[in-house]
């Protein structure tokens, strides 16, 4: 039920005033929906109060902007302004201040949320003493002599390293071949034409085919 409208012009009244800012009646009568106010019923209660002297209006071409009535309000002087810009920046600087210690306290909680529960450091504790006492019992055997490698293992995987060599200095050989033919009649400069297609020598990569075939002999030496 939309009100009367001596109440409506009344609530229209105290919106204006409390706004004290420039309003046309679309910003009135959106902000008065909460009472149930019609944009027309807004309309006519600004220009019955208009007509009666309690605000005052300009036209703008079509539209009309309300406004206060100044002439209401308590004007400050120039040391009421100065006491409340002190005022003012009294409080900005206790609102900085709040803010920082609000900051500081976010800080700290998240810092504390972060940090592992009792339960979770007890888990920790025991999975790193499992992890040592595993390491220590290696250490022990290592120190014994005790073989942790069988001579059949050893073997395979000295099989499977070799192989690996061995197709590795094939198609090292197999590209070096395939290169040097294209290369050989080709116009252009074999380092330009290797940085074109993006071609890369082990060495380009920090990689030493002889360093591999080393380690190979160098096994073979210790047994």
């Amino acid at each position: 039920m939309a009100p009367k409208a001596d109440n409506t012009e009344g609530i229209v009244l105290n919106f204006v005033n409390e706004q004290n800012r420039p309003l046309n009646v679309q910003n009135a009568a959106d902000s008065l929906q909460k009472f149930n106010l019609k944009k027309a019923a807004v309309q006519k209660a600004l220009d019955n109060l208009c007509d009666s002297g309690k605000i005052s209006f300009k036209e703008y071409g079509k539209q009309k902007i309300y406004l206060a009535r100044q002439d209401q309000f308590d004007i400050p002087d120039s040391e009421e302004l100065n006491r409340m810009k002190e005022e003012n920046a009294k409080l900005q600087e206790n609102l900085d201040e709040q803010k920082k210690a609000i900051s500081e306290v976010d800080a700290e909680m998240k810092s504390l949320q972060s940090n592992l529960t009792l339960e979770e450091i007890n888990a920790k504790e025991s999975k790193l003493r499992k992890e040592v006492d595993e390491m220590e019992k290696k250490l022990i055997k290592l120190r014994e002599g005790v073989t942790l490698v069988s001579p059949e293992e050893r073997k395979a995987i000295e099989g499977l390293y070799s192989e690996a060599l061995n197709q590795w200095r094939r198609r090292k050989r197999m590209f070096r071949d395939v290169w040097d033919a294209i290369t050989e009649n080709s116009p252009k400069n074999p380092k330009e034409f290797k940085e074109e297609l993006g071609v890369e020598y082990d060495e380009d990569v920090g990689v030493s085919f002889q360093s591999f075939a080393d380690l190979m002999q160098h096994g073979k030496k210790r047994r």
